[in-house]
Parts: structure tokens; C-alpha cells; sequence
């Protein structure tokens, strides 16, 4: 394929993507609760009860009616009859009145006639007798019947990614099973002469395959489920099969490798060959990641990103990324990283491209400072070293001292 005459702008040429293809999720499926982690919520979740069902002990102590201890102190304890103790996990039948306490564990369903809980530790237990050695207001130490949920309240709305804390909710509800949307497959190609497998010897002229295992981390990272598909030299007729074989297994493909100027780069090429409409852009103003191509064969997305490894991150964070949370069910906002302001430790500046620059996050004397961190984009360790990366837009100069947004990394 002949070079790239023309480069888009990131925006334009997110737009023309935008007119090949639209994302859409690709369904759901019913999973348990221990597969859930991580999953995109594909359903509205509603309370089946309140919770807690009942009210609860916030404390280990005793349950007591408050205006027992209204003039209780540690010189003047309040001496109350021990009517029974609450149980865990058992309904209780013991009942205060005047006079009375009930001892509870924390989380123990409160008996009736009581209306708070005096912590142990201001209790001397004796002869059947539980002295109070301070007053307890109504409602103290209790948690009441529905303070954390409402019955038919939303718990978590269709789009968000579960995290642990939101599957251990849908569990205290009750629910074994919640349903997500189904993750997109992702094939990753990677082509190049020069490439080995991690473990294979390294002769003269060869390096390791990073980017097999770097964008498999962040296609899982982005909700999708990563297909490696393997080197493949840089044969036109190799690569069309490997494509052709990965398009036919996977929602979403990548090719990494020769998708420059040279004679050598096939990868274009290839991707072309996928089938129709084909390739809708083919070089964009950005740095790194100028040669990346974004295509659409027979309505499944299909990317080049260059072999360089800091290039291909950039490239996935700023056109892959958002297709593959799109396909995964994500919501626009609840994507995978983030953003931070911080203040630019020196002056940046971007040419005719786009300019995405590495930085180190460091706190010092209360405010957040970024950091360009050096190499080019064959620098792995400057990914490594970086917290996130802040963009320079065309033509741009920012300031030493200029407050930025800065696109934290995939954690």
C-alpha cells in the first residue's frame, strides 16, 4: 500500500471511524457471583429487600431502652437485669422492658422494647446484673431496618464494571448470579522478521515480542478478552491468512508491525485484504502513532498499530480502547483509568502532531506535579516509569507551571 499522503487529526479521524462503525454491546450472559468480578453489569439491579432486614448491633454490648441510662456515669453505674442474650443468626424472642438489658454480638438483630445499644467496654457484668457506667441515646450503636438499602431501590445501574465491594452487595441481597454483558474477543497479530517469542534464544538482530503481552493486558484491562494470535513474519500472504483466520475467531482485531512507509510493511496491506469497506484511515497527526490504521471488513473493526511498543499503548488508549469498553458494555465515564490535574514541571511543546508525553506523578508542597519522563516511543521503560501521559495539542507550547489534565495509565 502507498504511504499516507495526508494525516487526519485525532479528531477528524475518530469521526471518520465514527462513520465506518459504531460499537454496540454484544449481549449478556447470566454468571455467578465468584465470575463476576471485573464484568460489566448488563442488567438494572434492584433490592429484593431492605437492608439490613432488620435492625442491627453496630457494637458488642448490650441492648437496653436509653432512658434507663439516662443518669448513668462510672461513679453512679445504672444496675439493669440481664433478661437473656441475642443469639447470632437466630431470630430472638427475648423482649426489654424497664429495667431490663439483653446481651448482643455486633450484627445481632436488636429485641423489641429496646431502642439502644452501651458498648462492652462501658459494662461491669455481675450476679446476673449488668451495670451501665454511661447514658445512651435513642438510636445509639444500631443500624435500622433498611439504612443501607431500600427494597426496589437501584443498586447498580446497566454499564458499570463491578468491583469487589459491588459484588459483595448483590451477595448480601441475597443473589448467586448477576447478569453482564458478554466480553468482546480481541485478536492480537503481530508481524516482524525480527521477533521472538519470550524464552526462545535471542540471536543477532532479534528482539522479544512485547507487545503480544502489553496489549493483551490492556484489552482485560478495557473488559475484552484477549486472542493472541502469534508472530508472523513479514510475508504479505502470512499475515492475510493470520488476519483472515483471527477476523473469522475474534470481534475486535489488532495487527502490530509494518504499518509505516517502508517497503517492508505489509500490515496495511493485509488489513485491506480483511474485506470491505476496508481501511477508513491510514495516518494520523499524533506522536507517537503516527502510521496507525483503523479499518472496518465486514462489520467488525480492525486496527494497525506500529510495532513500537510505547506507540502501540498510545494507539490502543486513544482509538482501541473506547471501541473495545463500547463492545464490553461500558458506560461513557466509567471507563477503565482516569484523569488528575497536576502541574507541569517543565515546558512542553507540540509540532504538526499531536504530542502525547509520559509523566511521573510527585506530590510536593501540597499540590500534584507531572514529570515528562524521556524516551522515544521504542522506550518501554518510559511507560514503566510514567503514571499517565498528558496531551499537547497541535501547534501548543504548555508552560512550566501550567495546571494540565494528565490520563492516568491502566493500573
Amino acid at each position: 500500500m502507498k504511504a499516507f499522503s495526508q494525516l487526519l487529526t485525532p479528531a477528524d479521524a475518530r469521526a471518520v471511524f465514527a462513520r465506518a462503525y459504531m460499537p454496540r454491546p454484544l449481549g449478556a450472559e447470566r454468571v455467578t457471583l465468584l465470575e463476576a468480578f471485573g464484568r460489566v453489569v448488563a442488567e438494572e439491579i434492584r433490592a429484593g429487600t431492605d437492608l439490613p432486614a432488620f435492625d442491627r448491633s453496630t457494637v458488642d454490648g448490650y441492648a437496653v431502652r436509653a432512658t434507663d441510662t439516662a443518669d448513668a456515669s462510672r461513679g453512679a453505674p445504672v444496675p439493669l437485669t440481664v433478661a437473656g442474650e441475642v443469639l447470632m443468626g437466630r431470630p430472638t424472642a427475648v423482649q426489654i422492658v424497664e429495667g431490663q438489658a439483653a446481651r448482643i454480638p455486633t450484627g445481632g438483630a436488636i429485641p423489641a422494647g429496646a431502642d439502644a445499644v452501651v458498648m462492652q467496654e462501658y459494662t461491669v457484668r455481675k450476679d446476673g446484673m449488668v451495670y451501665v457506667e454511661r447514658p445512651a441515646a435513642p438510636g445509639e450503636n444500631i443500624v435500622r431496618r433498611g439504612d443501607d438499602l431500600r427494597q426496589g431501590e437501584v443498586v447498580l445501574p446497566p454499564g458499570r464494571r463491578l468491583r469487589p465491594q459491588d459484588v459483595g452487595l448483590i451477595a448480601g441481597m441475597g443473589r448467586a448470579e448477576v447478569e453482564v454483558f458478554v466480553r468482546p474477543r480481541v485478536a492480537v497479530v503481530v508481524t516482524g522478521d525480527e521477533l521472538l517469542s519470550p524464552g526462545e534464544p535471542a540471536g543477532g538482530g532479534q528482539v522479544f515480542d512485547m507487545n503480544t503481552y502489553t496489549l493483551a493486558g490492556l484489552i482485560e484491562a478495557a473488559g475484552g478478552v484477549p486472542v493472541p494470535c502469534g508472530i508472523v513474519g513479514d510475508s504479505l500472504q502470512l499475515i492475510i491468512e493470520r488476519a483472515k483466520s483471527a477476523h473469522r475467531s475474534a470481534d475486535v482485531v489488532i495487527l502490530s508491525g509494518g504499518s509505516s512507509v517502508g517497503e517492508r510493511d505489509v500490515v496495511a496491506d493485509a488489513i485491506a485484504a480483511l474485506g470491505d469497506p476496508g481501511i477508513v484511515v491510514h495516518g494520523i497527526a499524533i506522536r507517537p502513532g503516527k502510521p496507525t490504521v483503523l479499518a472496518v471488513a465486514h462489520g467488525k473493526p480492525v486496527f494497525g498499530v506500529p510495532g513500537n511498543v510505547v506507540s502501540a499503548m498510545i494507539v490502543f488508549d486513544q482509538f482501541i480502547r473506547p471501541v473495545v469498553e463500547a463492545l464490553a458494555g461500558l458506560v461513557p465515564g466509567r471507563a477503565v483509568g482516569g484523569t488528575v490535574r497536576a502541574r507541569l514541571t517543565r515546558a512542553l511543546r507540540a509540532g504538526e502532531r499531536e504530542d502525547h508525553v509520559r509523566v511521573a506523578l510527585a506530590e510536593r508542597g501540597g499540590l500534584l506535579w507531572a514529570t515528562p519522563v524521556p524516551g522515544g516511543s521504542a522506550i518501554m521503560t518510559s511507560m514503566v516509569r510514567a503514571d499517565g501521559f498528558v496531551v499537547v495539542p497541535i501547534n501548543t507550547t504548555l508552560a512550566e507551571g501550567d495546571d494540565v489534565e494528565v490520563r492516568l495509565l491502566a493500573p
